[in-house]
């Protein structure tokens, strides 16, 4: 089967939405154009009576993660895209979830989330940039949530707010370190109460993952009015349904809460929604997406997701978050790894962000590759203890060589995985056809003689259980890492205290730490051993429903770099078009 959608992305293009809906399984009513490229999936697509079915209706639902990356990325996304293509291919139907990208790293030294060269999601300018608002409204939302706190304590503090014990920032969609720590309320008395305040990016808001884990208009409307923003003088949660914020930030996010709908070069329908940090938050595109692509998909069709960064990270939550509130359970997960990334855990190469890769790692070398493999085998030794089938995708750049690209694919097979050699960047679905059939494979394979079924789907294994404490569930998950215990600063140790005290203990946990290692030291690469988990700070997201720990030096507003790629990026005036965003 051939899903044919135009490839060209220029600001006229022209695309038949309700074709390439229909691809999707999406009948036209369903289908709210964005311009002539881009629609808005209308939630009514979804039966109420199916909301809470367990399982994936009768779809294939694959996850795609990564071993530790680089920090260049080892493009997760761009195979994810090409692995969708080839399965088109294969004549089988694909739908593709992916987050949204986000401006600041667009602006910054990553560049856009969108994939690359002939496995890319159209229209690149409109995913990369605004797309259909979405990160708009929710900054509008977040920050009206701060306006009304500190309009509140301008206005008398009926609720008696200890403004100590503020913990909601501000939020931009901008990298913009000098906005970290701020002072507001400058000025006259009517400018308001004079408080220290913050900026997080976007993505790192609260609001971004409970639009991410929110099932419908109500479950969202429910979670926006659970958002604690600090204490009362007695000690007691102050919310945003206490601050009458709630109604009001539902109403900006109504319309947000509608995924979008995009494709590939070759045409394959994408579900784009939301975009959680993978650091600090879950890292994974919305529920909402996945069960409209489920609902969408026909019996024995393809739902592919991806998770941010390694499996450590982005898996671990997809399976203890994302999974445990959309009821979907993945059959296999395909696990990306690159050439270069297994150098790097070599330990014999330094990376540094936003500069060329070292000459050396651009050199042939076997030796590094095996010296890097510990990384590629604790992956597969986490996927596997989450009760899912990994499949090895090795994504090819233009340095490797194929010696090099052999001994990842032998280390791959003699771990007992699946593995396939894939150039989605360079050929497209055509150079991800071997993915595409190993996925297959395992899907089949995970459901034995029975063929799909529309009632249940493969179940996962948590990393740990609802009734477990929060300090036990956050060792559960540093043991995951290889981290031989944790360690709690006294501020962190009170706060966890507190939280189990006012029935928070049952939710669940996310360890926000760097994902350029297993541990919390973005330097320490391979497999390290010996080190234990230092939680430095926890922090309630009561409206998203979890408690998060982090670790380390994590910030949640990058800065830019010397020469963001922002200085790159213009307009040709004659025609139009956005040129140099990557």
């Amino acid at each position: 089967m051939t899903q044919a959608i135009p490839a060209a992305h220029g600001p006229r293009t022209s695309v038949d939405l309700d074709a390439l809906a229909a691809s999707a399984g999406i009948a036209a009513e369903h289908v709210i154009p964005y311009g002539r490229d881009v629609a808005k999936i209308d939630l009514r697509v979804l039966d109420p009576g199916e909301q809470e079915a367990d399982g994936t209706q009768g779809a294939r639902y694959v996850v795609v993660t990564a071993i530790t990356p680089t920090p260049f990325g080892e493009g997760k996304t761009t195979t994810a895209i090409g692995l969708a293509q080839g399965l088109v291919r294969l004549g089988e139907q694909a739908i593709l979830t992916l987050r949204q990208s986000a401006m600041g790293p667009t602006f910054g030294i990553k560049g856009g989330a969108g994939g690359s060269g002939r496995a890319r999601v159209l229209p690149a300018e409109r995913m990369n940039l605004h797309l259909t608002g979405d990160f708009h409204a929710i900054t509008a939302a977040h920050n009206l949530l701060s306006a009304m706190i500190d309009n509140h304590l301008h206005h008398g503090n009926d609720l008696d707010i200890d403004e100590r014990t503020i913990t909601w920032p501000r939020v931009l969609d901008v990298n913009d370190r000098a906005l970290r720590h701020i002072v507001t309320g400058l000025g006259a008395k009517i400018d308001g109460v004079t408080r220290q305040a913050s900026f997080d990016i976007t993505p790192a808001s609260e609001l971004m993952v409970i639009m991410s884990l929110a099932t419908d208009l109500a479950d969202l409307r429910e979670r926006l009015g659970r958002i604690v923003i600090g204490r009362n003088r007695s000690g007691q949660w102050v919310s945003a349904e206490d601050l009458k914020a709630a109604g009001a930030m539902c109403a900006v996010l109504r319309d947000a809460l509608d995924p979008n709908l995009l494709r590939t070069g070759e045409g394959t329908p994408v579900l784009v929604h939301t975009g959680p940090f993978g650091n600090i938050a879950t890292g994974c595109s919305s529920v909402i997406a996945d069960r409209v692509a489920a609902a969408g998909a026909r019996k024995g069709g393809y739902v592919l997701t991806e998770a941010g960064f390694g499996a450590d990270m982005g898996l671990e939550r997809f399976v203890d978050l994302k999974c445990s509130v959309s009821g979907m359970h993945p059959h296999a997960a395909v696990v990306v790894v690159t050439v270069r990334a297994l150098k790097a855990h070599s330990g014999r190469h330094r990376l540094v962000s936003g500069k060329d890769l070292p000459e050396a790692m651009l050199e042939e070398n076997v030796e590094d590759v095996r010296a890097g493999a510990a990384n590629l085998l604790k992956h597969l030794e986490i996927v596997r203890s989450l009760g899912i089938t990994p499949i090895v995708a090795v994504n090819v750049f233009p340095s490797d060589h194929d010696s090099e690209i052999e001994e990842v694919a032998r280390i791959a097979r003699d771990a007992g995985a699946r593995v396939a050699v894939c150039h989605p960047v360079t050929e497209g679905g055509e150079g991800c056809l071997d993915l595409a059939r190993a996925v297959v494979e395992a899907c089949q394979e995970s459901e034995g003689e029975e063929g799909p079924d529309d009632s249940t789907s493969p179940a996962t294994r948590p990393v740990y259980e609802p009734q477990d404490d929060l300090r036990t569930k956050i060792a559960k998950v540093a043991a995951l890492y290889g981290a031989d215990g944790v360690d709690y600063t006294p501020a962190a140790g009170r706060l966890l205290d507190a939280y189990e005290r006012d029935g928070f203990g049952n939710l669940p946990v996310i360890v926000a730490k760097t994902p350029l290692s297993l541990s919390a030291e973005p330097g320490l690469k391979g497999v390290p051993t010996g080190w234990r988990l230092p939680v430095r700070e926890v922090r309630l997201a009561a409206g998203a429903g979890y408690v998060y720990a982090i670790c380390g030096n994590l910030s949640t507003m990058p800065g830019l770099p010397s020469h963001p790629a922002a200085e790159r990026i213009d307009v040709d005036v004659d025609t139009g078009q956005i040129i140099n965003l990557r």
